[in-house]
């Protein structure tokens, strides 16, 4: 697997969802199967197929978590920006099409466009990437190709 770029909210935020995973979901999935497995025969049992799919999801994201955390390297989104260049944790302001926009380079299991937060792993994010100040970016999108100029690194 990759290494997963995290900011350590979200790292620390799997961290607990792992815990409530293994030490109250799982637990709680595992006596409804058994509750279910009481009411007899198995292959008309709804609540029984139910439950063994949610502990089936259950399980897979733990390991998914796992995974992640694994190969988390943890990325700061304060004090970036030594060199002037843009990187995972970089807030950016751009202009395009004569309208600001904000975004926030994250790892791609961070990535929300509607909150302003782009993977580095997007079109977008790859571009913005090793770039500085006043530097124009052009991205080839469905629309077509769009230019951005980046007016603030933080």
């Amino acid at each position: 697997m990759n290494i997963q770029f995290l900011t350590q909210d979200k790292f620390d935020a799997l961290g607990i969802e792992r815990t409530e995973l293994k030490k109250e979901k799982i637990p709680a999935l595992a006596r409804r199967i058994d509750e279910a497995r009481q009411m007899g025969d198995l292959s008309e049992n709804a609540e029984y197929h139910a439950a063994r799919e949610d502990m089936g999801w259950a399980k897979g994201r733990i390991q998914k978590i796992d995974a992640i955390l694994q190969n988390a390297e943890i990325i700061s989104t304060n004090d970036k920006n030594s060199d002037g260049m843009i990187e995972i944790g970089s807030t950016i302001t751009v202009e395009v099409n004569k309208k600001e926009r904000t975004y926030t380079i994250v790892g791609a299991q961070e990535a929300d466009p509607f909150e302003g937060k782009i993977s580095n792993e997007s079109p977008l994010g790859k571009s913005f990437i090793g770039k500085k100040k006043n530097d124009k970016v052009e991205v080839k999108v469905p629309a077509g190709i769009q230019t951005y100029t980046i007016k603030a690194i933080k």
